[in-house]
């Protein structure tokens, strides 16, 4: 039977595509303040649509438990925005912000961020689509993160750093890569919902 929904790639098909167009840092904003996060929140007001993903310091001793996250990410498929969430005022904005916002927040493999953005802020981020849900309900099988799902949706080889996305997140200066691995995460999710054409309401957690 032929299936009904283009095949999955591996590694090495998706190493031999071209790459996918990222943002770059000029469409990236770092967020690290409460007047920061307020008119970051003014500029996404009207959007219907944000990709979303977080990232955490990472853990390397047996036993220590990650306080993340320690980012937390949004994008249009105009720019991102990169929120730390140090200060306690632009926190509780970012908290605001997941949990109030109708836009749907769209990403993938989402329920560890939704846990942590649930221990770490006291909120529950809503209107949240899986895009692997959306996967499932066309015929994959199995889960399907960014760089597979960019490659069957825009034939295009999406690119991560293997370093950044092991880089301490919790610094209170984040570098040049990891602003770009962060945003992208999420303009990656915001562009695959976008070309996917969902229908309203699917997929919502």
């Amino acid at each position: 039977m032929t299936p009904s929904h283009p095949p999955v790639p591996n590694k090495p098909q998706i190493a031999l595509l071209e790459p996918f167009e990222r943002l770059g840092l000029d469409r990236i904003r770092l967020v690290e303040t409460a007047a920061q996060a307020e008119q970051a929140i003014r500029e996404m007001a009207c959007a219907a649509v944000l990709g979303f993903d977080t990232e955490s310091k990472p853990t390397f001793a047996k036993g220590e438990v990650s306080d993340g996250p320690h980012t937390v990410q949004l994008a249009t498929l105009q720019q991102a925005w990169v929120f730390q969430l140090h200060e306690p005022r632009c926190r509780s904005l970012v908290a605001g912000l997941l949990e109030s916002h109708p836009a749907l927040k769209v990403g993938f493999g989402l329920g560890d961020d939704r846990r942590r953005i649930l221990i770490k802020l006291g909120v529950e981020a809503r209107s949240v689509v899986d895009l692997n849900s959306i996967f499932h309900r066309r015929g994959y099988r199995k889960d399907i993160g960014v760089k597979t799902a960019v490659a069957v949706v825009f034939n295009r080889r999406f690119i991560k750093s293997g370093k950044a996305s092991t880089s301490n997140w919790a610094a209170r200066q984040l570098s040049e890569g990891q602003l770009l691995y962060a945003a992208n995460d999420a303009y990656a999710a915001a562009r695959v919902f976008d070309a996917l054409g969902v229908p309203a309401g699917e997929g919502i957690m």
